[in-house]
């Protein structure tokens, strides 16, 4: 359709009623089942085959060997007991304010916004402040991987 009438773009749609809609629909319906009527080869369908015989009926009883409880469960001290894991590791000093500053400052920011409460224009450059300088102090002070020259993959560590 171009928009300058009816489908072929001749203009004769503007000037024909509703009832000729109707008509343009059974065209395009005719026109659709001409394409689906030609479109590839029909399948050959085989006729359905007979059910398959019923399958004789089973014994459902097991040997004892094959039982539910064929095995022995394993003793309860041959079982594998991890350690206990170490301590989360606590930051001290400029390590600790930077956390806080990365993760902080945008808390209170967005505390502020919610109840309405303006941060006077000092106090607000230095949040900026804080919360830039902890993440370059964060970055800065990353520690790299232990074998330089290793590679990207450190694999399973055993």
């Amino acid at each position: 359709m171009t928009g300058n009438g009816g489908p072929a773009g001749n203009g004769e749609g503007d000037r024909r009623g509703n009832g000729d809609d109707a008509e343009r629909r059974a065209r395009e319906d005719a026109a659709w089942q001409s394409i689906v009527d030609h479109y590839g080869e029909r399948p050959d369908f085989l006729p359905p085959e007979a059910p398959p015989e019923a399958l004789p009926e089973r014994d459902d009883e097991q040997p004892a060997e094959l039982g539910p409880r064929a095995w022995e469960p394993a003793e309860e001290d041959d079982r594998y007991v991890p350690p206990p894991p170490p301590p989360v590791p606590r930051p001290h000093g400029l390590r600790l304010a930077a956390w806080l500053g990365l993760f902080g400052v945008p808390i209170v920011v967005l505390v502020c916004i919610v109840a309405g409460v303006s941060l006077p224009s000092p106090l607000g450059f230095l949040a900026l402040v804080w919360f830039v300088g902890s993440f370059g102090y964060l970055v800065a002070t990353m520690t790299g991987p232990k074998d330089p020259g290793g590679g990207w993959n450190d694999g399973a560590v055993v």
